[in-house]
């Protein structure tokens, strides 16, 4: 049994982990912080965690609780976990970060698109990025992993097939996107209130939004060395709890059709344990609670556009439990354990 800790735990996806955690068959939680709730009980903020967290008291993060640990998960807020980062990955083996510090691997991204600079730019070259679907080999044994944003999740699943063989222009992608209000973090804000997000539907992040250069960078990665990538990136707010639901255009690069797209989409996910092609359009209650991703496309001959559509659970495996199946694969443990497959309908 290796022994984890969570630094951020009492934020959404910290929960999110402690209940993925409490149900996996190798990994048990030792550290759990939360300096906002430092004192508080894990089972008084999150009820839902009771029975399997009855005494679990949130501390206020020190990086010498986590010597001797296996593994430590940081689910902190954007630039916090750049000021420990070094000193983690001096007392740990293996560090899992869910926040977008260690994602982008170009530093000077950071003042453009996060408006300030790296404070730990040495770094990034030591993190692999944590989409298994993507980046599987790198991903085993590996001390540092950046996990994914939930948006660049499921825009890169929808598309990255297209991309890799050729049949979309890959400097000509659109991705309309639109998430549940978890995305936004546990600490309430103006926009995120209840009355401000019932009976809506927003978009927000025009033009500028942070995900971009990694949905970017993901479809580089995949794309043949001389192709440029560029796509337009458009986030919306839905009026729902969790959930991503992302419809995507693409121009062809060939001549192609919805079966061979559909094709494309099997030839590459068929063997994934966490996607699956569906003929039917994705839905966000199909993927709730569960670690999946259902992705499909279409062609249109009337337009000429390629339409690509994934939806998931944007806590899961847009989030905690894509960094518990990049735990597992960097501790050498089955990928799949402790994530399900089958959501929660309805």
């Amino acid at each position: 049994m290796a022994s984890v800790g969570v630094i951020g735990a009492s934020g959404f996806t910290g929960a999110e982990l402690l209940r993925l955690l409490a149900g996996h068959p190798d990994l048990e939680v030792t550290v759990a912080t939360g300096d906002t709730q430092a004192g508080v009980r894990a089972r008084d903020l999150y009820p839902d965690l009771a029975a399997a967290y009855p005494d679990l008291v949130f501390e206020e993060f020190e990086p010498r609780s986590c010597e001797g640990l296996d593994l430590v998960f940081c689910a902190l807020p954007h630039g916090a976990s750049q000021a420990v980062m070094g000193d983690l990955l001096a007392r740990v083996p293996h560090v899992i970060d869910l926040g977008a510090d260690f994602r982008l691997q170009d530093a000077t991204l950071y003042p453009v698109w996060y408006g300030e600079p790296h404070q730990a730019p040495d770094l990034l070259a030591d993190f692999v990025y944590g989409l298994p679907e993507v980046f599987r080999d790198r991903l085993r044994g590996a001390a540092a992993i950046a996990v994914p944003g939930c948006y660049p999740t499921t825009a890169t699943l929808a598309l990255a097939p297209f991309v890799r063989h050729g049949l979309v222009d890959p400097s000509r992608l659109i991705v309309d996107a639109a998430s549940g209000v978890s995305g936004a973090g546990r600490p309430p804000k103006p926009h995120t209130t209840f009355c401000a997000v019932d009976e809506d539907f927003t978009a927000y992040g025009l033009l500028d939004h942070r995900h971009t250069p990694e949905i970017e960078q993901n479809l580089r990665a995949v794309a043949p060395s001389s192709q440029q990538v560029e796509v337009l990136f458009t986030p919306h707010l839905a009026p729902m709890n969790r959930g991503i639901l992302a419809t995507c255009y693409g121009r062809p690069a060939t001549t192609v059709s919805t079966a061979s797209l559909l094709e494309a989409l099997h030839a590459d996910y068929d063997a994934e344990p966490f996607v699956i092609v569906t003929e039917q359009p994705p839905s966000t209650k199909a993927t709730l609670g569960s670690n999946t991703v259902q992705v499909t496309a279409r062609y249109d001959p009337r337009t000429g556009w390629v339409i690509a559509l994934a939806a998931l659970d944007n806590l899961v495996k847009g989030a905690s439990g894509q960094a518990v199946q990049c735990a597992n694969l960097a501790l050498g443990i089955e990928e799949t354990a402790g994530l399900s497959t089958i959501g929660i309908y309805p």
